[in-house]
């Protein structure tokens, strides 16, 4: 079931891609757009735990990197999303995660993804944007992440649980 479960996130990940990069860009907010592949490295974490987050954290955001139009220097997305895996596979109670916990993962993983991703642009100087400006493209990316979570999070996690409904935590 590993090749399935493999093949099931990735085509997760790819679906949440392809809207990000073709059509949210027509409802970006200040130029930030909701960040779905993040959802989907959560939603998976909540599911399945933090080794399997990371890992699919780190082929999202590699895809993330490469993915037109990227403007920036790849890997940092990569980067950014293994720690949001290992995050929110940390925070992932034992017992079924009440709707408030489930926004409060989403809301913190998605303050720390975009603030690795913007500090990891300072210092490799791969930014113009001041520290100002980051802080409010971090404040919009969380807001945006948080109001779709609704939408995303029950997909995913019910996609991973009903994949391996043994193996999936206790819901």
């Amino acid at each position: 079931m590993n090749g399935v479960r493999a093949l099931v996130a990735l085509a997760a990940v790819t679906v949440a891609l392809i809207l990000q990069v073709t059509l949210f860009p027509h409802i970006a907010w200040a130029g930030v757009v909701p960040n779905l592949c993040l959802l989907v490295v959560v939603g998976s974490a909540l599911m399945r735990g933090t080794q399997f987050a990371m890992l699919l954290g780190f082929g999202a955001g590699v895809l993330l990197d490469l993915a037109p139009p990227a403007d920036h220097l790849a890997g940092r997305w990569a980067l950014a999303l293994v720690v949001v895996g290992y995050v929110a596979g940390r925070m992932r109670p034992d017992v079924r995660p009440t709707a408030t916990a489930v926004v409060a993962t989403v809301a913190a993983c998605s303050f720390v993804g975009t603030s690795v991703f913007a500090i990891s642009g300072l210092v490799l100087r791969d930014t113009s944007a001041g520290v100002g400006e980051l802080l409010g493209v971090i404040g919009i990316a969380v807001l945006w992440d948080v109001l779709l979570t609704p939408l995303v999070l029950p997909l995913v996690t019910t996609l991973f649980q009903r994949l391996e409904p043994d193996r999936a935590y206790a819901r």
